[in-house]
């Protein structure tokens, strides 16, 4: 018996461990309760493969024997007005990589119609994919839309979407969510929620967002006790929830900046929503409303503002940016979300509905508001008890999740860079990757403290997976296996 129990042992697979089967594993989380991940990369002992990728920022999905995310190969890239780039002619891939040797299974080639912007730090492909029990993928690409395969590449579906007015390209990723699939297609104008049948791609219902702009954020599930199944969803300004068998808006809490990107954490009935975002916290005293915008700058009376005329009365102004719609004149819409960018503050807020419907913003759902040291795109980490928050410059922050205060807050020793990649977490240890691939491993707890450090001298934008005592890590040029010892 023992003999056998062995042989079981030494034969047991790679991916023993659960699948990490969406952006940030679980709910998002970013937690791995019973992985042993390495704590030095530095270790040539724990690196098991590297396995050379085309660039996209996905985050690596696990799910059986498999990994899987996306990429962008060839092509040349091209200025696309407003600070912004195409990749011209090149191929978007979905993979499926082998957990065990790194070893690429398939790939698959995504129709690509049309070549939309993104920002240099961006990539068009950087939503994550996602899996549901059976195995089968779901990924989102800007320039198409959403896509299924089999876990042997076999397509299943495709639903073409788009095209969209998000001048950074995209960040949000598809969740599986029971039998949905469910994609947050915000944009500068006709902004979304959707809800697909996983099996056939049919359209199950849409929820309008015209309250809201581009948006980056993967939105989170939420459980209350006695009510329905929620989506959470964060959007320019506000934090949403919606029915999930049927798309129907329950609640908001307002408050927060424009273009969120971090995740919501969702802890038990408790929720912590980050947006942060430099240019707002201006008096709305100081900002004009359209009627006076219109007095002061609409020379030729046609009740909208052209670039000239708003030049002429504030020339610092970026015209492109508030120009929504991008038809060159700015009508009431385009300056109303000005103003509210221009007022808006940067905030993490811990929110407690419960069963509450409508606007929650001033009532005692919102339990805590932080308006300082708080991340640009990382979603925060909520692990043992506290929230750790990683800002650019190498800030970190451990916070009080039942009150608010941070408890302890340093600079990550040379590793004062900007960041991408969320935090993740596992047996004890705090994994944060800077943009420029600078790993940092900390002990996590009230007076957390650098376990190690090591130099990946390639980019990283992507969030790393767990699988029991292995790590996925992606870089500009790879995607790494690490094993703990």
């Amino acid at each position: 018996m023992r003999a056998a129990l062995a042989i079981v042992l030494l034969c047991a697979p790679a991916w023993a461990g659960e699948d990490w089967s969406r952006f940030r594993g679980g709910n998002g989380e970013g937690v791995a309760a019973d992985a042993t991940p390495p704590t030095d990369f530095s270790d040539p002992a724990g690196l098991v493969w590297r396995a050379p990728l085309p660039p996209g920022h996905s985050s690596p999905i696990l799910s059986g024997d498999r990994i899987y995310l996306t990429a962008a190969e060839g092509g040349a890239r091209a200025d696309a007005g407003r600070d912004k780039v195409v990749d011209k002619g090149g191929v978007l891939w979905t993979y499926a990589i082998e957990r065990a040797t790194g070893k690429a299974l398939w790939r698959r080639q995504t129709p690509r119609p049309r070549l939309e912007r993104y920002q240099p730090t961006n990539s068009p492909a950087s939503p994550s994919p996602a899996v549901d029990a059976e195995g089968n993928v779901y990924v989102f690409f800007g320039d198409f839309g959403l896509l299924s395969y089999t876990p042997d590449g076999e397509e299943r579906w495709r639903m073409p979407l788009g095209p969209f007015n998000n001048v950074n390209g995209h960040g949000t990723s598809p969740i599986v969510a029971g039998g949905s699939v469910i994609l947050l297609a915000d944009q500068d104008t006709d902004s979304s929620l959707l809800a697909l049948d996983k099996d056939s791609g049919q359209l199950l219902w849409r929820a309008e967002r015209p309250e809201s702009t581009r948006t980056y954020s993967t939105p989170s599930l939420y459980e209350p006790a006695g009510g329905p199944k929620q989506l959470i969803v964060p959007g320019a300004y506000s934090v949403a929830s919606y029915q999930l068998d049927t798309g129907e808006k329950l609640w908001w809490v307002r408050g927060l900046s424009w273009q969120p990107k971090s995740a919501p954490v969702v802890d038990g009935g408790r929720i912590y929503v980050s947006s942060w975002e430099g240019g707002g916290g201006k008096p709305a005293a100081e900002i004009p409303d359209f009627d006076a915008l219109l007095a002061q700058a609409d020379k030729d009376g046609d009740g909208a503002v052209s670039e000239p005329e708003l030049l002429a009365v504030e020339p610092k102004s970026r015209f492109a940016l508030i120009d929504l719609d991008d038809d060159g004149r700015l009508d009431r819409r385009d300056w109303e979300f000005q103003v509210a960018k221009r007022t808006s503050s940067s905030a993490l807020l811990a929110i407690e509905p419960g069963a509450g419907r409508g606007d929650l913003t001033d009532t005692e759902a919102v339990q805590w508001r932080l308006e300082k040291f708080l991340p640009n795109v990382p979603t925060p980490l909520l692990y043992d008890g506290l929230l750790y928050l990683v800002k650019d410059g190498g800030i970190l922050s451990a916070v009080d999740p039942a009150t608010g205060e941070v408890v302890k807050q340093g600079r990550l020793p040379e590793a004062y860079d900007k960041y991408y990649s969320s935090p993740v977490a596992a047996a004890g240890k705090v994994y944060l990757f800077s943009e420029p691939g600078k790993a940092t491993v900390v002990e996590a707890g009230r007076d957390w403290q650098v376990v190690s450090q090591h130099e990946f001298e390639e980019p990283v934008y992507a969030t790393p997976a767990f699988d029991g005592d292995r790590m996925y890590v992606r870089t500009g040029a790879a995607l790494y296996c690490f094993r703990g010892r």
